[in-house]
């Protein structure tokens, strides 16, 4: 395949003539970024921080190698903690705590340094779901809590269910009276409003009441006697009031409502990471140009919806009038943030010397070059007001790594003309080696720091491999409650706090990933704001409008004050890491748990090699959809990896597994007509040989990823 591309060569890099085209075409066009000298930086950049990224992937692998090394030297689920903190210490895994300091991130736009609320990830390949999730910052309380299971029941079939509707009303009206109390009353007696002076009046069964809290009100439209919308404010999020006596649902309402619409996803990280499949250099392409589209404000997206096309853009600001007169506007959208790939994946699409450069490098640039159109102002559908380009950054191993990401963003500053700190950055704590040393991490970018966010996932796959040779880890089941796991989250929240990201910064929380249980997720996610965390991330815009009821429940940032003086989580606890003894598994729970994995690798791993998609709901061995990306793969190849190693399970029960799960996997797609078996050919199924390299190779690959074997089997496919 690579024989066939054709390249630009610009002083010692090779650039894709396809990439090449799209900064020359599409990307630079309207920037005042002219596209040779824009090659002629890049190249620049890559000859000074391409030896420098390698020698930071090899310093992990080399501390890998010692912890394995010791821990051969100390086989087992218990030894000596501080013995073990030592150790870490010595080889400059562990490194001191920096004397106390504060962040200095300036020019922060107020939904990630002010406003509390939920935080969605999106594939940003899919046009379509990038554009639902930037326009998910509005959304119907009504229809959220009507199309999911928080409302108890079926909902009949034949159009509008009005006893499951009036179940939905009576949810809003108490949502309604808990956050914004009349002085007298409650809504479910509400027969109308209006605008007096500068307050709201509710209409009762027997005269009016105002709200306990007047300056809840905040704006309205249509007429102040007779108000079409009314708009109010709780804990930084706003609340529409729809009143419309000629829609199906108001004429019905005693008030006139037709429906209560909620500030939902404040951010949004659109994804070229863990949720999307770019091997191909159109898929990446796709990824930049939707990304131009939405700092362009021109992206949208036609598709098939009962039978009829519709065309998908990016949602107008919103206008109001205050209760004062004045005009009131609100972002339409939610504020954009893209994650770039980590320091550790290589991309062709520019060569150095015949070599592949890091693709984060690629990443950086384009996706900045791109944010200048936003930064230039002339669109109608502004992403940032503050004049900030938002990246983040995962998978980053300790200070050193976000040192060098501070540092790349500085050189592509220079690059692209921008003004120091113009770039800043998202730390996902998602690796050991950050979560030890995250107050040093925070430090080494200080002035661009807007976001520390604990992801569950992937640390829960680092920390497999990190301790791989020690002793075998618990089913995955009993990973939740490893002591480690609650001083992670504890911790993450706690030296946040200490360096001063409080009204400066977002500190967030991992994905609620069983997006048909929203039920369940109303009742246990609440914990995230509880915790202090000022975000976390959902799966949907659905998921985002009921999640972000829990910041109508909880004031962040009266949690935040409280926990502010508390000490973060031990640091012992954190470095303890999920071993057990000998264990006493029966012969059908290691093949229960075998088969989890295998279904769970499977599921996601055909979708990824078949079709490119990086990220599926994927159904479990239990049947409970989750979301599936690469970082549920990685914990659940190396889970597997971890028992082959210890014993627990041998090769061909791992096989076994496999094998039997794949016939599941092939039943629960045979829907798809382009889907084709993997049991038709195991032996040579692209699809089911990658998802034995996971398990077979998964000791051995670099800090438990999967994106290599992910990508070299994708390119298999692709021919």
């Amino acid at each position: 395949m690579s024989e066939a591309i054709q390249r630009v060569r610009v002083e010692d890099i090779e650039i894709d003539s396809r990439l090449h085209d799209f900064v020359r075409q599409e990307a630079a066009p309207g920037t005042a970024v002219e596209p040779a000298a824009f090659w002629r930086g890049f190249a620049g950049l890559v000859r000074r921080l391409a030896p420098r990224n390698a020698a930071l992937l090899a310093r992990r692998d080399a501390l890998q190698s010692q912890i394995d090394a010791w821990h051969e030297r100390h086989p087992g689920a218990s030894f000596d903690p501080p013995s073990y903190r030592a150790f870490l210490a010595q080889i400059g895994y562990l490194q001191p705590d920096p004397d106390a300091f504060a962040v200095g991130t300036a020019d922060v736009d107020a939904e990630i340094a002010r406003i509390a609320g939920p935080q969605l990830v999106v594939p940003i390949t899919n046009a379509r779901y990038a554009l639902n999730a930037a326009n998910a910052r509005w959304g119907s309380l009504y229809d959220a809590l009507y199309g999911t299971d928080v409302i108890e029941g079926a909902r009949r079939p034949g159009g509008y269910d009005a006893e499951r509707g009036a179940r939905v009303i009576g949810f809003v009206r108490d949502f309604l009276d808990d956050h914004f109390a009349l002085r007298e009353g409650s809504y479910h007696q509400a027969r109308g409003f209006r605008i007096a002076g500068e307050g709201l009046l509710v209409a009762l069964a027997h005269g009016e009441s105002a709200l306990l809290d007047s300056a809840a009100l905040v704006g309205y439209q249509g007429s102040a006697e007779a108000p079409s919308l009314v708009l109010l404010k709780h804990h930084g999020l706003h609340v529409e009031l729809h009143i419309d006596r000629a829609h199906y649902i108001g004429r019905d309402d005693p008030a006139g409502v037709s429906d209560v619409v909620i500030e939902s996803a404040v951010t949004t990280i659109q994804d070229l990471e863990d949720s999307v499949a770019t091997v191909a250099m159109e898929e990446k392409i796709v990824g930049y140009r939707n990304w131009l589209g939405l700092m362009q404000g021109t992206l949208q997206a036609t598709f098939e919806k009962g039978h009829a096309a519709v065309t998908r853009r990016l949602d107008p600001d919103r206008h109001y009038r205050t209760p004062s007169g004045a005009e009131l506007v609100l972002p339409g959208r939610s504020l954009m943030l893209v994650r770039n790939v980590g320091h550790h994946m290589l991309s062709d699409a520019v060569t150095l010397h015949g070599a592949a450069i890091p693709e984060t490098f690629i990443d950086a640039a384009l996706t900045s070059l791109i944010a200048v159109h936003d930064l230039r102002g002339k669109s109608a559908r502004r992403n940032s007001r503050t004049g900030a380009v938002y990246i983040v950054k995962p998978k980053m191993h300790g200070p050193e790594e976000a040192a060098f990401a501070g540092e790349l963003f500085a050189e592509v500053e220079t690059l692209l003309g921008l003004a120091e700190n113009t770039l800043k950055i998202g730390i996902m704590d998602e690796e050991r080696r950050t979560s030890v040393n995250l107050a040093a991490c925070i430090r080494a970018v200080r002035d661009r720091v807007v976001f520390i966010n604990t992801g569950f996932l992937d640390r829960t796959g680092d920390e497999i491999h990190t301790s791989m040779r020690a002793a075998p880890v618990p089913r995955k089941g009993d990973l939740k409650k490893a002591v480690w796991l609650d001083a992670y989250e504890r911790r993450n929240v706690g030296v946040g706090l200490a360096c001063g990201l409080r009204g400066r910064a977002q500190i967030g929380k991992g994905m609620w990933a069983m997006p048909d249980r929203m039920a369940d997720m109303l009742r246990s996610k609440i914990a995230h704001p509880l915790a202090g965390a000022n975000t976390a991330w959902v799966p949907s815009p659905t998921a985002a409008t009921l999640h972000a009821l829990h910041y109508h429940q909880v004031d962040v940032d009266q949690v935040q004050s409280q926990l502010a003086s508390r000490p973060p989580a031990p640091l012992e606890e954190l470095l303890t890491p999920p071993l057990v003894g000998y264990p006493e598994w029966t012969a059908a729970q290691i093949e229960e748990e075998l088969n989890n994995n295998a279904q769970s690798i499977l599921g996601y791993v055909v979708r990824w090699i078949d079709f490119g998609v990086g990220c599926s709901k994927v159904p479990d061995f239990y049947n409970v959809a989750l979301m599936e990306d690469r970082a549920t793969l990685r914990i659940s190849s190396q889970h597997v990896a971890n028992w082959l190693l210890h014993g627990v399970c041998s090769a061909a029960e791992v096989r076994g597994a496999l094998e039997r799960m794949a016939a599941v996997v092939d039943r629960q797609n045979a829907v798809d007509p382009a889907y084709r078996p993997m049991t038709a050919d195991l032996a040579h199924d692209i699809a089911f040989q990658a998802a034995c390299d996971l398990v077979f190779e998964g000791c051995e690959q670099p800090n438990g990823y999967t994106e290599g074997i992910l990508s070299r089997r994708r390119r298999e496919k692709l021919g």
